[in-house]
């Protein structure tokens, strides 16, 4: 592993500690000092291209450049850093100006100010959305992890939702304007409550809560607006609303469900006087569902104990959750049953499995050998294992069945077809269809939607006999029951994906909770990535931190001392060193950082990139055409492409050789500059280089499975900016994925055996 000289990563890790208050990593902008860091003589843009410094590995960039450059090079630096402590210092006054009185405007005071502040605040992403379920912080102001899934902003979409009528908007504007709301939470307000939002707002002013961003304190106003004397915190209207609202935030952080104590608990928090009589009343209303899951901690029976009485005895846990996740965990867990229980269609005999096993390489032969007795197979690997997929889906269409892969994401998917190709086999056998006909390749939206794959047959159900999930932790609750319900009987479905990247950004851990269950044949794949990046990411994976060989620097670590200097040496990473020494050319490196906001975050980098990579005025919404991009058309789905164009009809774009037309309205939404993504946008993709920044302050943002995704992102370079110090072995070995409250396990093991 190449490195700055005196960089080490071998000394005992620290518990990290940083303020993180928006999003999933938001620096405060304190400088961490670092006694051992360059000073100079080294090229200071972090150079991946120098002779070997003293440490172990290649060195990062002692190439001795002349005082001319050198100069231009401080000069250059100094010039960023004093535009960071501009960045700090206004960051600083945002803060003070919160903790004072709100001055929303010379027209606007009390409820209408506090209100408006709160969409300006959540718009410019100063305030996440919600921390109810996540553990208590130590510092007053915290940052939800990058993983956490949000909301859209409040007050982007101000036009209305297709198909709204205007004078529904209009009576709903009427009702905040007279309440001293914003007027521009009109539009959602309708599409979240219907045409009638106007006397639904009257009757029931904690309704406003269902608006995505909106908080109980600004409902809490608006409904002191409009009730008056009659509001009060202990209205059923209130707690009910809450309740909703808390299960809704859950989801958000990843929970299907919550236990009853935790729920009750935040209610409390919420100044709500009867937490008990809340829930009952949620329950009563249709608002929510209980659920009694049985442990597994049951105690030991004794003999003389009949069955009534050992049941009576077993623990359970009292879980509260929304309708529609209970639904489709429950739909899931159906839909998975019967593919276990199916019997699998007449495809040839034992012995011809046996035969395409055989030819294959062994860990495919063991996958082959699981798929040809079994409807649900679970595969773990990571993308080396891939290769084993693609023998599974040759050995089927050797069979003369029809078989099917799907990806998280169109990059995943075009990298899988062309393993597909790689993998034709050289016997000449012409008798087997081409690859394309009866097997191939499509990501999972597409195949759902129609758009890709092999289509339905006349019972609506997937044309297929095969189907191999990749990138199976990135299915959530909802994803993975319509796509069981799509599966017909006999088919068989092979989940694959690697268990140590981080989970969907939806609610549930589908593969997770498979992997627990126990309840279907688990094929471990025996493929391990190749070269130094996947020695250390393999070495991330049970938790070590290794230093690596890498004699032609496929991995180097570039120190920094604090936010401005990471933003440095980013760009000359991108801009130079990374072309020049390793020649990956700029539009081929994508930069990874823990969040959106902060110095660091991705708002930050892309400013800074897109000034070095593609200057421009920004004529459409801050994009120019050749500024990559990151489109994001539904929650947890993003599509990296270019601007090509704006017209009347929106922001055109390039996604992976696919034309998007973004309407204007839409754009602030669901577009934002991609030269740097946070580690769950870039999950199920990959790049010939990946800068990964880690600066100071975001050591608290840090999981294994974060640096794992974020680190194997690359393929042929890794350059990691690196500004955590200990806290990234620590994270690596200490801190593993956040827990989250799911039922799919304990439904699987009602309905199906473990299988051991």
């Amino acid at each position: 592993m190449s490195t700055e000289p005196e960089t080490t990563q071998d000394a005992e890790p620290e518990t990290p500690g940083a303020d993180t208050a928006t999003g999933a990593s938001e620096p405060t902008g304190e400088d961490v000092d670092r006694a051992d860091a360059r000073s100079g003589g080294a090229d200071g843009d972090g150079d991946v291209s120098g002779d070997e410094g003293d440490g172990t590995g290649a060195g990062t960039g002692a190439e001795g450049t002349g005082s001319a450059e050198a100069a231009a090079q401080v000069s250059e630096a100094a010039a960023e850093l004093a535009a960071q402590r501009v960045e700090r210092e206004r960051i600083e006054r945002r803060k003070a100006e919160k903790q004072a009185p709100i001055e929303a405007g010379g027209k606007l005071s009390g409820t209408a100010a506090d209100l408006l502040a709160a969409v300006r605040a959540v718009e410019s992403g100063e305030k996440p959305v919600a921390t109810a379920f996540r553990e208590p912080d130590p510092a007053p102001r915290r940052a939800a992890p990058e993983h956490v899934r949000r909301p859209q902003p409040l007050a982007a979409p101000a036009a209305p939702a297709p198909g709204a009528p205007p004078e529904a908007v209009a009576a709903v504007r009427a009702v905040l304007a007279g309440a001293g709301a914003p007027e521009g939470l009109a539009a959602q307000a309708v599409a979240v409550l219907g045409e009638g939002a106007d006397g639904t707002l009257r009757e029931d002013p904690w309704q406003l809560l269902r608006v995505p961003g909106v908080r109980p304190e600004q409902a809490d106003g608006f409904a002191r607006a409009l009730l008056g004397a009659e509001c009060g915190p202990d209205d059923e209207r209130r707690g009910t609303a809450l309740t909703v609202w808390l299960l809704e935030q859950a989801a958000v952080a990843g929970h299907t469900a919550l236990d009853a104590p935790a729920l009750i608990a935040a209610l409390s928090q919420r100044s709500v006087p009867d937490p008990d009589a809340a829930v009952q009343s949620a329950l009563a209303e249709g608002e929510a569902l209980v659920f009694q899951d049985a442990l597994d901690s049951a105690p030991p029976a004794a003999a003389a104990v009949d069955d009534d009485e050992e049941e009576q005895e077993r623990p359970v846990r009292i879980l509260i959750g929304l309708e529609r996740y209970a639904l489709a965990e429950e739909s899931l867990a159906d839909g998975l049953a019967r593919l276990m229980n199916s019997v699998p269609k007449e495809d040839g005999s034992a012995a011809d499995w046996e035969r395409e096993a055989a030819s294959a390489p062994r860990s495919a032969g063991e996958l082959i050998r699981a798929v040809a007795a079994h409807g649900l197979v679970l595969h773990t690997g990571g993308e080396a294992s891939r290769s084993e997929a693609a023998a599974l889906l040759h050995a089927a269409r050797a069979l003369g069945l029809r078989g099917w892969a799907a990806a998280h994401t169109s990059g995943g998917r075009d990298g899988f077809a062309a393993r597909l190709a790689r993998h034709e086999p050289s016997d000449g056998a012409a008798d087997r269809p081409a690859v394309g006909e009866a097997t191939g390749a499509a990501t999972v939206a597409g195949l759902l939607s129609g758009a890709e794959g092999p289509g339905r047959d006349t019972d609506g159900a997937l044309d297929l006999d095969v189907l191999v999930v990749l990138d199976a932790p990135q299915l959530d609750v909802e994803t993975a029951a319509v796509l069981a319900e799509s599966l017909p009987d006999g088919a068989r479905l092979v989940l694959s994906g690697d268990p140590v990247v981080l989970w969907s950004a939806g609610p549930g851990r589908v593969f997770a909770d498979l992997l627990a269950a126990r309840a279907c044949p688990q094929v471990a794949s025996r493929t391990p990535d190749p070269g130094p990046i996947g020695e250390l990411v393999s070495g991330i994976g049970i938790g070590e931190l290794n230093q690596v060989e890498a004699p032609g620097k496929e991995v180097v670590i570039v120190p920094v001392r604090d936010a401005g200097e990471a933003v440095h040496r980013t760009v000359q990473l991108v801009a130079d060193s990374v072309p020049r020494a390793i020649g990956v050319p700029a539009e081929q490196t994508q930069v990874i950082t823990p969040g959106h906001g902060g110095p660091v975050g991705t708002r930050a980098l892309n400013t800074a990139l897109k000034e070095r990579l593609n200057p421009g005025p920004g004529r459409f919404g801050g994009f120019d055409p050749g500024d990559r991009i990151v489109h994001s058309p539904a929650p947890g789905r993003s599509l990296p492409g270019r601007v090509v164009r704006a017209d009347a009809e929106g922001l055109h774009l390039d996604c992976s050789g696919t034309p998007v037309v973004v309407p204007k309205e839409r754009v602030e939404q669901t577009v934002r500059h991609g030269w740097a993504l946070t580690a769950h946008q870039a999950v199920g993709l990959r790049w010939p280089a990946v800068v990964v920044v880690l600066p100071g302050d975001a050591a608290a943002a840090l999981t294994r499975p974060w640096v794992y995704t974020a680190f194997g992102r690359a393929e042929r370079h890794l350059s990691v900016v690196h500004g955590v110090e200990q806290a990234l072995p620590h994270a690596v070995a200490e801190i593993p994925q956040k827990p989250r409250t799911t039922r799919l396990q304990a439904l699987l093991k009602a309905q199906a055996p473990a299988s051991g």
